[in-house]
């Protein structure tokens, strides 16, 4: 069973976590507590698609990895979670800095936890907004 306190304590103590993700896209936790999360990431070239602005799907990505980090500050021992829906709203392109992703959780039902993600970039123009709905398991 994986022991989400003490991954969460190693990544807020600026240690090094096994989240590979987190690295390939340059994600850098600013602040975690009791249902909230907020990570940014430096926008590379290689994110860049055709038209040169970010690929959307990168900022889906970082928005789900936020939301699932503030979510993971809820949850009890022997639960797990796996996201059931995700929907995103565009409504900046990114082209260059860093952006900020915030999510906070809506409602934190027993079974179903609702969560909403606003990605920034760093002049505060808004990015995109998502809202997700994760699903606990619990190992019983």
């Amino acid at each position: 069973m994986f022991n989400y306190r003490a991954y969460l304590k190693k990544l807020a103590d600026g240690e090094t976590v096994n989240n590979p993700f987190l690295s390939f896209m340059g994600m850098e936790l600013e602040e975690i507590r009791d249902g909230y999360a907020r990570f940014s990431m430096a926008i590379r070239p290689e994110f860049f698609q055709g038209a040169g602005v970010m690929q959307g799907g990168l900022s889906i990505a970082f928005s789900s990895e936020t939301v699932a980090h503030a979510v993971m500050t809820t949850l009890e021992p022997g639960e797990n979670i796996t996201t059931i829906e995700l929907k995103n709203n565009f409504l900046s392109p990114a082209k260059k800095g860093r952006l900020t992703a915030e999510a906070t959780i809506f409602k934190r039902g027993r079974h179903i936890i609702i969560v909403d993600c606003l990605v920034r970039d760093d002049r505060g123009r808004d990015i995109s907004r998502s809202s997700s709905t994760l699903m606990v398991l619990r190992n019983d």
